[in-house]
């Protein structure tokens, strides 16, 4: 089954075609990565897909509906991290927890769900107060919350030490063991390599390069994601 269906998508901003006619799919249950450096139009795509900006054309289907016209709908359905987003530093981890697990009309245990990604024994502690990798873990955990049939990750681990990465990447696995489809956003090619299925590698808001990273990497006659990511998108040269 699909669960995410974009064909020809577009987005300006003023004189800056920041996408320029993005097509791909995601199946259920795949771990999908969009890769790319600042600006390549991985973000905006992204923000399409959850139903933060409209698109200027093209046409978005996620679990079968118009992120812009059912963001709502789709809300109970999906969960998100983005980047940028941040909690109170005195926000405590159940506190946090469970204002989110309140979004939803059939939440999952937030308790459980605490327990099940190692935060119960920090539960009374302060955002402000918890660890790089405790932070991320905290914000994954809020995203599964809701019992979500897709969960999209902007950047997860960036800024984590590599101790506090390897620990995120266990969690996506488990994750993804799980059955839950996800999108991963990163520029971390190591991270790709290691989690996802496929991958779309974005340059100039364009889809340069999609398939597995073993066939990326064969395709390119390179040794690793990285190197045939610098292959395909000319940077580095």
């Amino acid at each position: 089954m699909t669960v995410i269906e974009v064909e020809d998508l577009r987005k300006n901003y003023g004189n800056t075609r920041a996408v320029d006619g993005v097509s791909f799919t995601v199946a259920r249950g795949e771990t999908f990565g969009v890769l790319g450096h600042n600006g390549a139009g991985k973000t905006t795509t992204v923000e399409c897909l959850v139903g933060l900006r409209k698109p200027d054309s093209g046409t978005i289907r996620v679990l079968g509906e118009n992120p812009a016209r059912r963001r709502r709908a789709l809300a109970q359905r999906t969960g998100v991290q983005l980047q940028q987003g941040e909690l109170p530093d005195r926000l405590r981890v159940a506190e946090a927890m469970r204002l989110f697990a309140a979004f939803y009309d059939r939440p999952d245990d937030w308790r459980a769900v605490l327990e099940r990604w190692g935060l119960g024994p920090i539960a009374n502690k302060a955002f402000g107060d918890l660890s790089g990798g405790q932070q991320q873990r905290l914000k994954l955990a809020m995203a599964l919350v809701g019992g979500p049939e897709l969960v999209v990750l902007d950047e997860l681990t960036t800024g984590l030490d590599p101790v506090a990465r390897r620990e995120t990447w266990t969690l996506i696995g488990d994750l993804k063991a799980s059955g839950t489809t996800a999108v991963l956003v990163s520029h971390f090619m190591d991270e790709a390599e290691e989690l996802c299925d496929r991958v779309a590698v974005f340059g100039n808001g364009r889809i340069i390069a999609l398939g597995s990273p073993r066939e990326l990497i064969g395709r390119t006659g390179t040794g690793s994601l990285e190197e045939a990511y610098f292959a395909l998108s000319g940077e580095g040269r």
